[in-house]
């Protein structure tokens, strides 16, 4: 089964991070996430891109109306993604437990979002 992993952080706590703290924070990710890579069942793995360049494609009286930023307002914000593809939830857990969101970063609102899927593939 495939699982959709979502890495959240609070761009709101980043911010009153110092360079050098979030320097700091994000120099332990590389290793983590080859952990992660490592165990072969990861099909997918990506970190997104700064919110600021995000954009939100809404239906409103038959047309297409685009706005700034993410689409639901939180204190927390998609980050990354990745798809696991696991041989039990439990073995999902384990894995989605060694992304970098999922170990460090309190102090930036880092959390991950563990999320069964169906997966279809366009022919």
């Amino acid at each position: 089964m495939k699982y959709l992993g979502l890495a959240y952080f609070s761009p709101e706590k980043f911010a009153a991070m110092s360079p050098n703290e979030v320097e700091a924070l994000e120099s332990q990710c590389p290793a983590l996430d080859e952990k992660m890579l490592a165990t072969g069942k990861v099909r997918v793995s990506a970190s997104l891109g700064d919110i600021s360049n995000w954009r939100t494609l809404r239906p409103r009286g038959g047309k297409t109306h685009v706005t700034d930023g993410p689409y639901a307002e939180a204190k927390e914000v998609v980050g990354g993604l990745f798809i696991i593809e696991a041989d039990s939830p439990e073995e999902a857990l384990r894995i989605a437990s060694m992304h970098p969101a999922a170990i460090l970063g309190e102090e930036g609102g880092w959390a991950v979002e563990l999320i069964p899927m169906d997966f279809y593939l366009a022919p």
